[in-house]
């Protein structure tokens, strides 16, 4: 039965002092990220501080869900570092408790704060969602100054369509400036061409100054005694720097929220499903409309094939005709014949539009959704992803050791990075419609998963885990790379070599070694039968290996600088690789039913086959250039 000890009480409240500080950290982190976002939005438009707070508090709440895993990751990490460095979980392992059972009391925490990500997505930030969207809408729509586009016409100045080709973000000033004024009828609008201008709001926010330099007016003088004139008289003014007072109420209004209401992210979890049903539902008989049309303008067609011609069989209602291409194209004047190539491509053209019409009502029906089902998926995901930050942080922390803010803040930032370039990679195919939505939202939580796992086993054993001569060592022996010597001559040397008995080894070794060469027959391909179910061990040149390696460290006492160049050459024997892929049967016979791996290992094994062969041929060469040494040494 569980019952909360003493150090789940200690270790808890280790915790829950840097979650809360952490979290207000990452929470801050995050919403300067997100108002550098909208910057632009924010500046420079009379905001009014009930309308500033409101905006930093619904983002605040909105960005509550993504700062609760960075928090655990952080904090977890800084609390298990923290009790390394000072030898208290040293002191909790010889207790003979184990990390696991340390971590039970952070375990609950963690879910009831998984639980309570997953509440507060649910209820609160739907609405925090849609108020924050409806304050930045109506930010981007209080100054329209601010937002005039470059290189298209611009309606959101009352009576005007303003187009601009360039402007200068800097200074807010446009270039290349043309006007058209909309004062009355058709008949009395105004075109205005400025070479440069400003848009600015007045003191009072109730009008636009528009201040143009280097530009023409013209505007037509209608009237009422001209009605029935053909001509219209119009006014053409040059000007050098003109100003126009456009009336324009710059109050904050808010966007009208129900245009809004449609977004996936205002809604909680059951909300999503009713919507997903409505929509599944609607474009399901958009579709079986589309079908029913469809196939009453396009009946079924069925070809068939001849001896020499295409005959093409098409149905329409109840008549049913036959038609031989072509055979009754072929009595067809030149004239009939274009005409009739132009009227079945027109025909065609046609029913692409027609096609392309109908899949334009069903693709914002796709998007739909998809954003649904994205965002039903990240609720979930974003819950999970505080067990799993948890799993990741505290492991890492016992293995580390660090506490404080530097290296755990490192290492939090590199888990956190990863995660987020692969969610958001994730959703963005997912948003295409590139990978399927349960894919593109799982992929971080997948490729996370499995280093939690790991990082988790290898703390609760005391695994050496950043261990990197360990790490060389394994890839060496999997990518099959070749291990050097590097013997040097000793300063000291305490037992003198014995250069008799290492020179009548060295010569007992190269006669075996020979031996061994013209048995085993080495170049040869081995017999897969063999190789993969009825493998042998090759303990004969795992045994002359050990009795080379005693001749090496003997001779390694020497004060013979060339005998010593002499070992560096002489290779170190790979004694296993050349028998059999692995040494457990069972993973021999699943390397053998799995075709194309099973293919790859034979030949890996083969090649180490060959180098085998090698080395003992410059084996037996190096050790005969050893022996001539030493007599050379024992002359003198």
């Amino acid at each position: 039965m569980f019952r909360i000890k003493k150090l789940d009480i200690f270790i808890v409240k280790q915790f829950g002092m840097l979650f809360i500080g952490t979290f207000f950290i990452c929470q801050f982190v995050l919403m300067m990220q997100f108002l550098w976002r909208y910057i632009d939005d924010l500046i420079g438009k009379g905001l009014t501080m009930d309308v500033l707070a409101q905006f930093f508090w619904y983002m605040g709440l909105m960005l509550v869900p993504q700062a609760l895993p960075l928090a655990i990751l952080l904090s977890s990490l800084i609390a298990y570092g923290n009790l390394g460095e000072s030898s208290e979980l040293t002191a909790i392992k010889a207790a003979g408790i184990s990390l696991m059972q340390s971590f039970r009391g952070l375990i609950a925490i963690t879910i009831m704060i998984a639980f309570a990500s997953f509440y507060f997505q649910n209820n609160i930030g739907p609405t925090a969602n849609l108020k924050l969207a409806q304050l930045i809408l109506s930010m981007r729509d209080k100054s329209p100054e601010t937002q005039i586009p470059v290189g298209v016409f611009y309606d959101g100045i009352p009576n005007s369509n303003i187009y601009v080709q360039k402007k200068d973000n800097e200074t807010g000033k446009l270039y290349g400036i043309m006007i058209y004024r909309m004062t009355g009828s058709y008949e009395d609008q105004a075109i205005i061409l400025a070479d440069s201008g400003m848009l600015q709001s007045t003191a009072d926010r109730k009008h636009l100054l528009l201040s143009l330099w280097s530009g023409e007016w013209f505007e037509n003088m209608q009237s009422q005694e001209f009605t029935n004139t053909a001509a219209v008289p119009y006014r053409r003014e040059t000007f050098v720097d003109k100003k126009i007072l456009i009336p324009f109420d710059d109050g904050f209004n808010l966007t009208d929220a129900s245009l809004l209401s449609g977004s996936a992210k205002s809604k909680s979890m059951g909300a999503i499903w009713h919507s997903l049903d409505s929509l599944n539902h609607y474009y399901d008989s958009v579709g079986n409309v589309n079908f029913k049309e469809l196939s009453y303008l396009y009946n079924p067609v069925k070809v068939k094939t001849s001896r020499d011609s295409l005959r093409l069989e098409t149905k329409r209602a109840s008549l049913k005709q036959t038609f031989d291409v072509e055979t009754d194209y072929s009595k067809l004047s030149s004239a009939q014949k274009q005409q009739a190539v132009s009227s079945a491509i027109a025909n065609i053209q046609r029913d692409i539009s027609e096609l392309d019409y109908r899949s334009m009502l069903t693709v914002d029906g796709d998007v739909a959704i998809r954003f649904h089902w994205i965002e039903a998926y990240n609720k979930i995901t974003l819950a999970l992803s505080c067990l799993l930050f948890f799993f990741i942080g505290a492991p890492l922390g016992a293995i580390i050791r660090k506490g404080g803010l530097g290296i755990p803040i490192i290492v939090s930032v590199l888990v956190f990075i990863t995660y987020y370039i692969l969610d958001n990679s994730g959703y963005r195919m997912a948003r295409e419609g590139i990978w399927a939505i349960w894919f593109g939202k799982t992929l971080a939580m997948v490729v996370l998963t499995p280093i939690a796992v790991f990082v988790t086993y290898k703390a609760n054993n005391d695994s050496v885990v950043f261990n990197m001569d360990a790490y060389r060592v394994f890839f060496t022996k999997l990518l099959g790379l070749r291990l050097k010597r590097h013997l040097a001559l000793k300063e000291v040397v305490i037992y003198p070599p014995h250069y008799d008995e290492s020179k009548e080894k060295l010569r007992y070794l190269d006669g075996l070694f020979d031996d061994y060469l013209k048995r085993k027959k080495l170049l040869r391909l081995p017999n897969p039968i063999k190789v993969f179910f009825k493998y042998q061990d090759d303990h004969e040149i795992e045994r002359l290996s050990e009795q080379l390696e005693e001749v090496v460290q003997d001779l390694s006492n020497t004060r013979s600088s060339r005998i010593i160049a002499y070992l560096n050459q002489l290779p170190i024997l790979s004694a296993k690789a050349h028998t059999r892929p692995f040494d457990r049967k069972r993973y021999n016979v699943l390397a053998a039913i799995c075709f194309p791996l099973g293919i790859i290992l034979y030949i890996r094994m083969w090649r180490f086959r060959l180098r085998l062969a090698n080395d003992i041929k410059k084996l037996i060469v190096t050790n005969k250039l050893i022996v001539d040494e030493i007599d050379n040494i024992q002359q003198k």
